[in-house]
């Protein structure tokens, strides 16, 4: 794998970058993850961890890793595990302790379990996600980094657990970087710790280790796609099947493990917003077998259309955080999914912005079973090092990993390359190649990014040409016309001109309101205000002749360091809907109205 990134690292500099064509089905990207964790034998290492808070990272020398006890009264260990206190895994630090809501640096985690290795069995230890930088240690011995605050990971330890007891460590550092992704700059709370689960994965000897099964591109009555299997040495058969459709297929792989496949699938009931239908897929091969629930539908572009199996659709949607409702911190659970993608079914949407960075995969699976569209996006945020080779490779990987964890995955049908980003060359040709390597991952969906620098060609008319839309399926555009920019009135009478002929997602607009703050319409942080603004906003949508969709900014309010307005944002933004306590604004019921009325065309 460290190969395969310094090689990437080399192509870049070079200029040398080298795009393989879009397939019929997705090329199955470099072995990674596990997939579908969720369907396989697990032990939950959930629950309260030891925690040592760690500003200055004397740990690393420490060598916090070992969990050192002292061997008498007279040796000299300056820390203990056990008496520094707990946080709850998954979960945020920042909102579990008072003390560490602005914290940004290294924490350890240790675990200990007790743990009892089956035979013929492989073992791995697997993170949800850890924001963002983690060394990982199992019984004293490194097992790797990680760097990334919002995708998956996991390593083998099948031979390094111990029959019996066992313990982790996992230094966890959020502390922003120059050269991260995203960079110093954001407008989300910088969430730390171990966000999301943790737990030991079980497997087969041989084991499907991942695989894509899809609609072929452009085709609404074929599968196509690929299995690899982890640990295989010579060719081995998988057998595919999907019961409730009648199909059973066979799939012989290479000496590697990797085999591809393409047929007919006639039968299938298409998935789509008004009926999620989920099939049981299996999967096995040898002494492995994995289930999963997969929904098969078709996206393509036609014209200024976004068309989902073959008819053109409206995506009615809303921009969201993966802010946890009613709590506050960071969303990971069913339930959080649950109630922030019931809210947006409440308002009348069939989609959902995922912003600004990959969600939790119980979002994602939530959204299945809903029947909600979703745009998914890596973080590359604001401005970032465009010219480091290293931030080029952090953002590829986490790109490839979320592709990895969600590509079977119907509700997803839009990648997104990144958020208003400042127009420069080497920008465009880092987001240029981005977007060729989602392709090269996964050519049966849309490629996307959110936009926000247009040019006023007119009092009232702006233009966007953005040259980063040509390497785009769809134009995503943020704009502020009526808070950031003049009065709501000049969004009422604002004119957009576009370069490209291509679908057009107004991705953001908004006001900030305080839930419960009244006045007249003129009065900023009003509800009132907020409401204002969503209406002349409407009166300008009308006027986008190539608008496929609408996402404003945003479902609920969340924490953001930027926002320090005393008594009215108390470092929360305030563009929400809805408020941080579950409480509607009065331009969720008009957005609402908006939404009902457009269902009805």
């Amino acid at each position: 794998m460290r190969l395969l990134v310094i090689s990437r690292r080399i192509l870049w500099v070079l200029g040398l970058l080298i795009f393989l064509p879009s397939l019929a089905s997705a090329q199955a990207p470099p072995a990674n993850l596990i997939a579908n964790v969720a369907g396989r034998t697990s032990i939950s290492l959930n629950g309260a961890w030891n925690a040592i808070i760690d500003p200055y990272e004397t740990g690393l020398g420490a060598r916090y890793y070992e969990n050192r006890k002292p061997a008498n009264k007279s040796d000299l260990v300056e820390y203990d595990f056990d008496s520094s206190g707990t946080l709850n895994v998954p979960g945020d630090w920042n909102t579990q302790r008072e003390k560490l809501l602005f914290y940004e640096g290294p924490i350890w985690y240790e675990k200990s379990f007790s743990y009892h290795q089956r035979a013929k069995t492989r073992s791995f230890v697997y993170f949800g996600a850890a924001n963002y930088q983690a060394r990982v240690y199992l019984n004293g011995k490194k097992l790797g980094e990680h760097t990334g605050g919002f995708t998956p990971f996991n390593f083998e330890v099948t031979g390094d657990l111990r029959d019996g007891d066992n313990f982790l460590v996992v230094e966890v550092n959020n502390q922003r970087r120059s050269d991260g992704v995203p960079a110093l700059n954001t407008d989300w709370w910088n969430y730390g710790g171990l966000t999301r689960d943790v737990a030991i994965v079980e497997t087969a000897e041989t084991f499907i280790q991942d695989y894509f099964v899809q609609l072929a591109k452009g085709s609404a009555d074929e599968l196509a796609g690929w299995v690899r299997l982890s640990g295989a040495t010579q060719t081995q058969t998988v057998s595919l099947e999907i019961p409730d459709a009648g199909l059973r297929k066979s799939i012989t792989t290479d000496a590697s493990g990797y085999g591809e496949f393409r047929f007919s699938a006639a039968k299938l009931h298409l998935w789509s917003p008004d009926t999620p239908k989920l099939y049981r897929v299996v999967l096995s091969s040898g002494a492995d077998r994995v289930e999963d629930q997969i929904g098969f539908r078709t996206v393509e572009v036609r014209g200024t259309q976004i068309l989902l199996n073959g008819k053109a659709l409206f995506l009615r949607g809303i921009s969201t955080h993966e802010e946890a409702p009613f709590r506050s911190g960071r969303a990971f659970s069913v339930e959080d999914a649950s109630v922030l993608l019931g809210w947006a079914k409440e308002l009348g949407c069939n989609f959902v912005r995922m912003a600004h960075y990959p969600y939790n995969e119980n979002m994602i699976r939530q959204a299945d079973r809903m029947g909600i569209l979703l745009w998914e996006e890596v973080p590359v945020y604001w401005d970032i090092e465009w010219e480091n080779p290293s931030t080029f490779g952090v953002a590829e990987e986490q790109m490839r990993d979320v592709v990895e964890r969600d590509h079977n995955r119907a509700a997803v049908i839009l990648w997104s390359v990144g958020n208003e980003t400042p127009v420069k060359a080497a920008r465009t040709e880092f987001l240029k190649q981005l977007a060729a390597y989602y392709r090269q991952l996964d050519p049966t969906r849309l490629i996307t990014a959110a936009l926000n620098r247009p040019e006023k060609v007119g009092p009232d008319t702006r233009l966007l040409s953005d040259p980063l839309g040509e390497y785009l399926d769809v134009i995503g555009l943020n704009e502020y016309l009526g808070w950031y920019e003049g009065t709501p009135e000049d969004a009422g009478r604002a004119v957009w001109k576009f370069a490209y002929e291509k679908p057009v997602i107004v991705s953001e607009f908004g006001a900030g309101a305080l839930y419960g703050k009244h006045g007249d319409a003129e009065t900023r942080f009003t509800e009132e205000f907020q409401v204002r603004l969503y209406q002349q906003q409407f009166e300008m949508l009308k006027r986008i002749p190539p608008l496929a969709g609408m996402t404003p900014w945003v479902l609920m309010d969340f924490r953001s360091p930027r926002r320090l307005l005393p008594g009215i944002q108390d470092f929360y933004n305030r563009k929400g809907l809805i408020s941080d306590r579950g409480q509607r604004k009065q331009a969720f019921y008009v957005l609402q109205e908006f939404y009902r009325k457009m269902a009805e065309r």
